[in-house]
């Protein structure tokens, strides 16, 4: 056994990479002729329905007016009620014939169950799912009093994808429907002080890269990992290592530094048009994919450099170096939307 491992060390890597080297032209090709034909065939959801958790705010409810004005009928889930009225009665004056609001939590399966059944009562289908919810936590590891405070991350992020996943699938093998998920670039993206959020994400970028392969031709899946996009997380609201949910401006800035932060606008309708053309996978904005590749071939670079810039000794967060960078030069007034800027948000 040892020497069939040992012929196949030497073997293997040059002949996959030749081989890569080989298919990897025809395979762009190939990608791009599909991306064309499905543009033309883009799906029309019109009527069609569609269920959104964590649509009260953020790019949840920008995903509702882009459904809206495709003339979907919704159903928003999310824990704000009133929130969620507002979202509703705006996506009708975007178009959308039929708005159902749903008051849940999708960390608990008990609130998924009812959720999805009272969409499918209400509608009497179901055609997209759309796992939104999500929390955030920042914090090192050593400075954790209680990893068991971090659980929500998983509960929410993660088993709440999973449990509506599992109560929806019947329904959108019926209908020939679709799943989205909301993960992160994080889930591929390592950087200090978010290792239980992107650990959460991790967990449902592979989870949903099986289920795609188990569902498929049925149910079609599609994957979202945005970068930095306006939303409660980029605003500054953590779970924080006592567990507790709390808004933190000056940890937001250091941790997002001087990257450009999106409009959850512009993620929504990029990620509606690639679901209904049936794409696979959604990073928004686009030019993150660039740190994917980083990962994949250096990673030992982007270690360094997210060490050098967000590591620090415990109890000295704020003096890391992304924290003085966004201090001296200003950058969150010109990378990041006014709207993340303002310490008003909306309260659980």
């Amino acid at each position: 056994m040892d020497l069939i491992h040992t012929l196949l060390n030497i073997v293997v890597p040059p002949t996959a990479l030749f081989t890569l080297l080989c298919f990897f032209p025809p395979y762009l090709f190939f990608k791009f002729l599909l991306c064309t034909i499905k543009s033309v065939f883009s799906e029309n959801v019109a009527g069609k329905v569609v269920l959104i958790t964590g649509a009260s705010s953020s790019i949840g409810e920008q995903l509702a007016y882009e459904y809206a004005k495709r003339g979907a009928n919704l159903a928003l889930v999310a824990r704000r009620e009133e929130s969620l009225h507002e979202v509703a009665d705006r996506a009708r004056d975007l178009g959308s014939p039929d708005v159902t609001v749903i008051c849940a939590d999708v960390s608990k399966p008990e609130d998924c169950k009812r959720f999805v059944d009272e969409t499918v009562r209400h509608f009497g289908r179901l055609d997209h799912l759309v796992n939104n919810a999500g929390i955030n936590a920042i914090s090192m590891f050593e400075e954790c009093t209680d990893v068991n405070n971090f659980r929500p991350v998983m509960d929410v992020n993660f088993w709440g994808a999973v449990n509506s996943t599992h109560l929806a699938v019947p329904h959108l093998k019926e209908s020939k429907g679709k799943i989205v998920v909301l993960a992160s670039a994080g889930g591929w993206l390592p950087v200090p002080r978010m290792s239980f959020y992107n650990s959460s994400k991790a967990a449902v970028i592979n989870f949903f890269e099986a289920l795609k392969m188990e569902l498929s031709p049925d149910i079609g899946v599609t994957v979202v990992t945005p970068g930095f996009i306006e939303s409660e997380m980029t605003t500054g609201k953590f779970l924080t290592r006592e567990g507790k949910l709390e808004v933190d401006q000056e940890l937001r800035d250091l941790q997002i530094s001087a990257f450009p932060v999106g409009q959850a606008q512009d993620c929504a309708k990029a990620i509606v048009s690639s679901v209904c053309r049936g794409d696979n996978y959604v990073t928004q904005p686009s030019w993150f994919r660039v740190l994917y590749y980083w990962q994949v071939f250096f990673p030992e670079v982007l270690q360094w450099c997210f060490h050098f810039m967000y590591v620090t000794k415990p109890g000295s967060q704020r003096e890391a170096l992304s924290k003085r960078i966004v201090d001296f030069t200003g950058a969150k007034y010109f990378l990041y939307p006014s709207s993340i800027q303002s310490s008003e948000i909306k309260q659980e």
